[in-house]
């Protein structure tokens, strides 16, 4: 989907669980702030009726739910997120921070066995981001940052397989790859510098 003319910037940060993803989306958006733009935080799941039902019914349970479930309650809630929340705060010029998007979908359900074509097509209506970042940590550094465990998709052998289709994506160019394993200024001053460039263009 083409995001309309004249409009704000979409911006989408990625990565394994634990690698510090929400962190650097709060702070860039107050980082954006206090340079005079106009920046909202959002995440998926969103915050609507069906985000509420995948943070429920998906990623609460001790079991995992089928795949392809899974991912088409995520495409589901992708549309209506675009929809409801994304599309509208472009369009009043804000730049949107995404807190996961579906580069996600890709690698959390590619990673359990989902045809990554199939899932692209599901997404076929999501809105394209300017820019989308990776940040990329090894799955070993992540899991010791989890004291927790946080969902029924986190573990070391699902994380590598995770991590591997995120970095495929960014080889494909989809998406731009940060070391995440540094200081949380070094990749907060590596995202803006990034968003910043976009920003200009």
């Amino acid at each position: 989907m083409a995001k309309p003319k004249g409009t704000g910037k979409f911006v989408c940060i990625e990565g394994v669980d634990g690698c510090g993803k929400t962190t650097q989306a709060r702070l860039l958006v107050r980082n954006l702030r206090h340079r005079g733009f106009d920046a909202v935080y959002t995440t998926e799941p969103s915050l609507g009726t069906v985000g509420k039902l995948i943070r429920s019914f998906v990623l609460a349970r001790e079991e995992r739910v089928s795949v392809a479930l899974e991912a088409l309650l995520f495409a589901a809630d992708r549309v209506d997120h675009v929809k409801t929340e994304v599309e509208s705060l472009l369009k009043q010029d804000k730049i949107v921070v995404c807190d996961r998007y579906v580069y996600s979908s890709l690698a959390y359900q590619g990673a359990a066995g989902l045809d990554t074509d199939w899932i692209d097509c599901i997404n076929r209506f999501a809105l394209k981001p300017d820019v989308a970042l990776l940040l990329d940590v090894p799955p070993e550094v992540v899991v010791s940052r989890l004291k927790t465990k946080k969902s029924v998709m986190e573990n070391m052998t699902n994380l590598r397989k995770v991590r591997d289709l995120y970095v495929r994506l960014a080889e494909q160019q989809r998406m731009v790859l940060l070391n995440g394993n540094k200081s949380i200024k070094e990749v907060a001053d590596s995202i803006l510098l990034h968003v910043l460039k976009k920003l200009e263009t």
